[in-house]
């Protein structure tokens, strides 16, 4: 066992005639630790963004809330009449009436056009 764990330290098993098959391994391991690195920087990256494109998502969510907000200030009805007051432009005293067509006044309004 003692001799074994010399050899290991002297790297003995790279130098010895069969020593093609250990840094053929060799080689192999440090492929998949470059591979492993490579793609846990990858996912961190791709970590990063996720964060970053969140964060922007809830300030345009939050900058969403806040023009709709004014919007619906904008088109109440006293914002519109104190804009209007100031262009001496003031609301009717009197309210709308509806204007009601029968369909057979239509017909008999157009006879008499087309007669």
């Amino acid at each position: 066992m003692k001799g074994g764990v010399f050899s290991i330290l002297k790297a003995r098993f790279l130098l010895n005639d069969d020593a093609v098959k250990n840094w053929r391994f060799i080689v192999f391991i440090i492929l998949l630790a470059i591979i492993m690195i490579a793609n846990t920087q990858r996912y961190e990256q791709k970590v990063f963004e996720i964060a970053k494109l969140n964060n922007e998502v809830k300030e345009l969510r939050s900058e969403f809330v806040d023009r709709r907000s004014e919007l619906m200030k904008l088109k109440m009805e006293s914002t519109i009449s104190d804009k209007m007051q100031e262009k001496q432009i003031f609301p009717s005293t009197v309210p709308p009436v509806k204007i009601e067509v029968k369909k057979e006044e239509e017909k008999n309004f157009f006879k008499r056009i087309w007669q």
